[in-house]
């Protein structure tokens, strides 16, 4: 049988537990107020600008549904950048991925000079994307560009090319210095995996006459699995909402051959005055890649767990 002072400590319990959680929410409320108005409020908002044709002007806006996403699928230009996001996405994911796994197999052996070329092969990934693409337009520079002087200066120059004026070089000469900027990532990823591999266990497959190869093979690429995902997640978002490196070097062009949907979507709305239908793949975008995070997030759940 219950008694009056059990009736008061659970009372008191109850008032305890209420008091801290007024307490979380209260510590928490700044930030939620922060997170509300300066990212779910604009993200309501776009998402109603991308059922308008509204202009970027005009303060009336005609609700249309989802034709401006029906749009997307049936604009040539926004295929083509659809296209070229994919492209690009393959590209400077594997290529990054595959030299950095190499550059850290390298660097894990070196001693002395470790830091040193660490900070050298990383060096790109933190310099602005705008300073690196005003580097490379003078490289590709047709006239007085380093690449094009180089070729003539071993004979060569047959192959001297305006490489980001034309339709056919633009996309892949924009690539070479996107893998420059993204191979640093994977390998300080790589290489601190590396780091963490017990070294009994390649003592022991020499032991038993594990060549080297076999040792990369069977103990270093299954133990990198888990920087295989985060390396690959992370450049994959980051890949698809690619905008600042092709609108410095080329602006998009030559015509529509470097187009992509960050672009795109730029022209659009601040350029042709179709904010809605920009809008709209950047909705689009915002999707793909939260689409390509959620599986990273949840493997980090489960991890946690």
């Amino acid at each position: 049988m219950s008694t009056p002072d059990s009736y008061q400590a659970t009372a008191y319990t109850k008032r305890r537990r209420l008091a801290q959680g007024l307490n979380v929410w209260l510590f928490a409320l700044p930030a939620l107020l922060a997170y509300v108005v300066f990212l779910v409020s604009p993200a309501v908002q776009s998402i109603w600008i991308s059922l308008t044709n509204w202009n970027g002007i005009s303060p009336t806006k005609a609700f249309v549904g989802l034709d401006n996403y029906v749009q997307i699928f049936q604009d040539p230009t926004a295929l083509l950048a659809m296209r070229n996001n994919l492209l690009w996405t393959v590209v400077t994911i594997a290529v990054p991925m595959v030299l950095g796994l190499l550059l850290a197999v390298a660097l894990n052996g070196a001693t002395l000079l470790k830091p040193f070329l660490r900070t050298v092969f990383y060096m790109p990934a933190v310099m602005p994307l705008v300073a690196i693409a005003s580097i490379w337009s003078w490289l590709y520079d047709p006239s007085n560009g380093a690449i094009n002087a180089f070729l003539k200066d071993i004979g060569l120059g047959a192959l001297a090319h305006p490489w980001l004026g034309t339709s056919s070089t633009a996309f892949g000469a924009i690539m070479v210095p996107a893998i420059w900027v993204r191979t640093g990532f994977p390998m300080l990823i790589y290489l601190a995996s590396l780091q963490g591999i017990p070294s009994e266990l390649y003592e022991s497959a020499k032991t038993d006459g594990a060549s080297a190869w076999q040792c990369f093979w069977h103990i270093t690429m299954p133990s990198l699995k888990p920087a295989h995902y985060i390396v690959l997640a992370l450049s994959l978002i980051d890949s698809f909402k690619v905008f600042d490196i092709i609108y410095a070097m080329t602006y998009g062009g030559p015509g529509n051959s470097t187009q992509v949907l960050g672009t795109w979507m730029y022209f659009n709305v601040f350029q042709f005055y179709h904010a809605g239908y920009g809008t709209a793949i950047a909705v689009f975008i915002t999707i793909v890649a939260l689409a390509c995070g959620i599986p990273y997030v949840l493997s980090q759940m489960r991890e946690e767990r």
